[in-house]
């Protein structure tokens, strides 16, 4: 059995080293390092992978997230919704941006953002709410739409963690998730789904507006060269990341397959185990596009489990061991424990397993029979 990875990125290369090495070397080869015809080319093709208006690459999803939010133009003192449960990247530009963070409960099934928990934190003083799609999965986006459409608030989709994840509807129309809110951000970190092999990013949005506006932001506020028509940053996905997601791109929806498929069957060795609750998916099985595979663990030590694996060569994490509410740049004594039963919960029984596109099923095997060893 070949050793088990948490991230298999070097045996996901190996499929597609020719393109990627060519590619890489027609950017030395031109010297066309920012902004060039890889840039371009990858832009266009997740418009259109997206079915969305706009896609305008940064620098990384941080930066992406930022950038949606400046590019709304909120002020500071606006309150800006988001979910505890989540990583801090998500608040941290809140914050930076001086704009007021209020994090809120998530569901105990999906792990994403509580709509009755949004309802009940909204005051005159929210402006928007930033969902985030856990692990892959979409949050329930009909719903927090109709909320932000009842209040007048933006809706900023946070999406690192979700690209090529189908929303469906109610009536059972589906969208991309990213293509639901006013604005989206996402990540291409190299573990994502889709990743680079560096850092990287991108927002997508259907307002042409704001897209023009974002277009200027990520380029020290320039439309025109040395004319600084708004606030900036440098943030810009570069000429060899872009070759790489050219090369990623036309393969995410079967790289989302595999992981799905990865899922499925992590989902059979545990059913009906009554210490272990398997990942919830909502809606159509595309909904889910498994990031990251998390358990929950009832009724057991899931830190002892935890080094159980590591004991056997299992990489393992947790996805997130401290509440945002609980740390100390984030700490607020608005915040009342009694808030956040579902997050504080979580953190103490979650548990993620290895999730990529070259998992085998050998690998599954040894994963599930030595935690269901651990739990007998």
């Amino acid at each position: 059995m070949r050793k088990i990875q948490m991230v298999d990125l070097k045996g996901q290369y190996e499929q597609i080293k020719e393109q990627v090495n060519q590619s890489i070397q027609e950017v030395l080869d031109t010297t066309t390092f920012i902004n060039g015809p890889q840039v371009h080319q990858f832009q266009k093709a997740l418009e259109e992978y997206l079915d969305v208006k706009h896609v305008i690459p940064c620098a990384n999803g941080t930066d992406a997230l930022q950038i949606a939010m400046m590019g709304l133009g909120l002020q500071p003192g606006d309150e800006v919704i988001t979910a505890d449960f989540t990583f801090a990247a998500t608040v941290e530009v809140i914050a930076l941006l001086q704009l007021t963070p209020v994090l809120v409960d998530v569901d105990p099934d999906t792990f994403n953002i509580s709509v009755d928990a949004i309802k009940k934190a909204i005051t005159p003083k929210t402006k928007a709410i930033v969902p985030v799609h856990m692990f892959g999965q979409a949050a329930n986006m009909e719903a927090i739409m109709a909320v932000a459409k009842e209040h007048n608030l933006f809706v900023i989709e946070d999406n690192a963690q979700a690209i090529g994840a189908d929303y469906e509807y109610a009536d059972g129309s589906k969208k991309k998730v990213g293509t639901i809110g006013h604005v989206a951000s996402t990540s291409f970190f190299p573990s994502k789904n889709l990743g680079c092999y560096g850092d990287g990013g991108a927002i997508f949005t259907n307002d042409d507006e704001l897209a023009y506006k974002l277009r200027g932001i990520v380029n020290h506020g320039m439309y025109v060269r040395y004319h600084h028509d708004v606030v900036g940053v440098n943030s810009r996905l570069d000429s060899m990341q872009a070759a790489v997601l050219n090369a990623k791109l036309p393969r995410l929806d079967t790289y989302n397959d595999a992981r799905q498929l990865a899922a499925q069957k992590y989902d059979a060795a545990f059913a009906g185990h009554a210490n272990i609750v398997t990942p919830v998916v909502k809606g159509d099985t595309g909904s889910h596009v498994f990031h990251q595979y998390t358990l929950r663990i009832l009724n057991a030590d899931r830190n002892a489990l935890m080094q159980h694996l590591i004991d056997k060569g299992i990489p393992c994490a947790i996805y997130y061991p401290i509440p945002l509410h609980s740390q100390k740049a984030y700490a607020d004594s608005r915040y009342n424990e009694a808030d956040f039963p579902v997050t504080n919960q979580l953190v103490n029984e979650v548990i993620s397993l290895p999730m990529h596109t070259e998992l085998e099923d050998e690998q599954i095997k040894f994963i599930t029979d030595s935690i269901l060893e651990f739990l007998k």
